[in-house]
């Protein structure tokens, strides 16, 4: 029976899944209990190098921390990537105390308070301006402090990126500043003295086709490039988002990135580089660098029949790795890859529903799987689990201990 690619990542050996070297079960010792994320530092800085080697050599690569905000990780990647993007103070924080330059760091997000522009403001971070009217308290603040906000402008194109597992923009959104309105607001930045580097537009997540991004990228850099001779003075950023995806499911197909890669090398020499010669591009990934290098481990603690089903029960669950119920966004519920990891091969398949310890129905982590005769006492591996998984999940929801991470 062929195993799912994610599956294919990590080594096995004596039957055992190996996570950073380490058989899953010993892991499983060292961490203490279960349930625990585990993320391999190998796979992750592997992941890195082949975009370095697939994306054009001047384009630089930022790391979406809302994707895995674990410090240990952070760090991980303060040394592989140049810079990051945040979506609260508190990830600022962990970005700055990884000992990355404000510089490199953008803030990007609607909703943003007063109390979260001032730290941006005087940090010196790159605040993603969401709205006029946070422009306008951006500039109060700037005055306040007497520190001049360094700013780029998100867009809300009048463009729909098809195939995203979420739109983020065209049509009517809360993120960005719609293109139309982008001239109005580029005049008032100029007006009230702000730093205007350049502009960012990312309109759609988890995309795995290639061709699709391509075209997005195409239209994203036209229409900065549309925008660039408004500007005050000329653009030193282009954010071009990501939305790269990874494969979760079944029929799922890895992403092109060679195609991604070349049509991006011949837009920056078409469009960036003869429009706007000084704009750096970047290009913001999160889900695509970390989300295949992490798992998830829940311990079996009952094996039960029920009407000629089998469930197994585990001590994990939806409260710690919600998308993988399907409750993060899938309009059909499907099946994350999983396997037992202290029994990765053998004579017995059998078809079992995975569920969690949780009081309801929609704890279920695992459909109708094929698993290695999984019994009380195994380890029940959860892949494509670095991304959106401990923080994007209901860790309060009835009161159960929060799993532990760890970086091998």
């Amino acid at each position: 029976m062929s195993m799912h690619p994610a599956i294919e990542n990590f080594a096995v050996r004596d039957n055992c899944l190996l996570v950073g070297g380490i058989p899953v079960d010993r892991l499983a010792e060292r961490v203490g209990s279960t349930p625990f994320f585990a993320y391999d530092r190998a796979l992750i800085a592997a992941r890195v190098a082949r975009l370095r080697n697939m994306l054009p050599p001047m384009v630089r690569l930022a790391y979406a921390v809302k994707a895995n905000p674990m410090p240990a990780l952070i760090h991980h990647l303060s040394g592989l990537v140049d810079g990051f993007d945040v979506a609260s103070v508190h990830e600022m924080h962990l970005a700055l105390n990884a000992g990355t330059p404000a510089s490199e760091i953008s803030f990007a997000g609607p909703g943003k308070t007063d109390a979260e522009l001032s730290c941006a403001v005087a940090a010196g971070v790159t605040i993603e301006l969401e709205s006029s009217s946070e422009a306008r308290r951006a500039a109060e603040i700037g005055t306040r402090l007497g520190i001049r906000p360094r700013v780029a402008v998100r867009i809300n194109p009048d463009f729909v990126v098809r195939g995203s597992g979420m739109r983020m923009g065209g049509g009517a959104q809360q993120f960005g500043v719609d293109a139309e309105q982008v001239p109005a607001l580029v005049t008032f930045i100029g007006e009230a003295g702000l730093d205007l580097i350049g502009f960012h537009i990312f309109a759609g997540s988890q995309n795995l086709q290639a061709e699709v991004i391509a075209e997005a990228q195409r239209q994203s850099l036209e229409l900065i490039a549309s925008l660039a001779p408004l500007c005050p003075m000329p653009i030193r950023y282009v954010n071009l988002g990501g939305g790269f995806g990874i494969p979760y499911f079944e029929r799922d197909r890895p992403l092109d990135l060679a195609h991604v890669g070349k049509n991006l090398a011949d837009l920056i020499d078409t469009v960036a580089a003869r429009q706007m010669p000084e704009a750096q591009v970047t290009v913001e990934l999160g889900r695509y660098i970390v989300g295949e290098a992490g798992i998830y481990v829940s311990r079996v603690i009952d094996r039960k029949v029920s009407r000629g089903k089998i469930y197994i029960v585990v001590d994990g669950g939806m409260h710690h790795q919600l998308a993988a119920s399907g409750n993060l966004g899938q309009a059909i519920r499907r099946n994350y890859p999983i396997a037992v990891g202290n029994r990765m091969a053998g004579p017995m398949m059998e078809r079992v529903n995975v569920v969690g310890c949780l009081c309801t129905p929609l704890d279920l982590l695992g459909d109708d799987v094929a698993l290695n005769d999984p019994g009380v006492g195994d380890l029940v591996v959860l892949f494509q689990s670095g991304a959106y998984g401990l923080t994007a999940s209901p860790t309060a929801f009835l009161g159960h201990p929060a799993p532990r991470e760890c970086l091998v």
